[in-house]
């Protein structure tokens, strides 16, 4: 959308067949579609953990961007008030909090390479990699939460990437082995 107000009327139109419980312009203003205790259909097809059907089980925010710009700050300040409030309200531990991208690794993309995940893990509202001894790159994906088929491999590797190796690429190497095996040990998803 080119626009957080055309994001936000698509999300409202019954024909669309999707919704989220929140909608962030780039402004800051934040928009509720969906009551946090009713289910949104912004996850589409994913899952999470131990978690197979997400829309049941969470709780969605799209954030307006084209995906190739920096999200303002006024846009992330509003986003960690928001996220705050929600993982306070609802118990959520940090390691819970995921991009799409995460939980359907090649058919979504967002939040994308430039969203600030560094600043949400320095308000403890993310978790970040701390690299461990190089394991089995997915195994431990599937330890730490990521879902994906054989054939999404390359997929995953950019989801995981774009959160927590910006800017990294080439092939799947150590240094991803090492963090995922991190992230695998210490938050495994439940």
């Amino acid at each position: 959308m080119k626009t957080a107000e055309a994001a936000r009327d698509w999300l409202c139109n019954p024909d669309s067949g999707v919704s989220a419980h929140y909608v962030l312009g780039y402004d800051g203003t934040c928009w509720q579609l969906v009551t946090e205790e009713m289910r949104a259909w912004h996850a589409g097809l994913g899952a999470w953990g131990s978690v197979e059907e997400v829309n049941s089980r969470s709780i969605g925010i799209e954030i307006a961007n084209t995906g190739d710009e920096p999200f303002p700050e006024p846009q992330m300040a509003a986003l960690e008030l928001l996220l705050s409030g929600i993982l306070a309200r609802w118990s959520i531990p940090p390691e819970r909090v995921i991009g799409h991208a995460c939980m359907a690794p090649g058919r979504k993309i967002d939040p994308g390479p430039l969203f600030d995940w560094a600043r949400l893990v320095s308000k403890g509202l993310a978790v970040s990699a701390d690299p461990a001894a190089p394991g089995d790159f997915h195994d431990d994906a599937r330890r730490f939460g990521y879902r994906c088929a054989p054939e999404q491999q390359a997929a995953l590797l950019k989801s995981f990437r774009d959160r927590f190796r910006p800017g990294a690429d080439g092939p799947l190497c150590d240094a991803d082995r090492a963090m995922m095996a991190g992230l695998a040990a210490r938050w495994p998803a439940a």
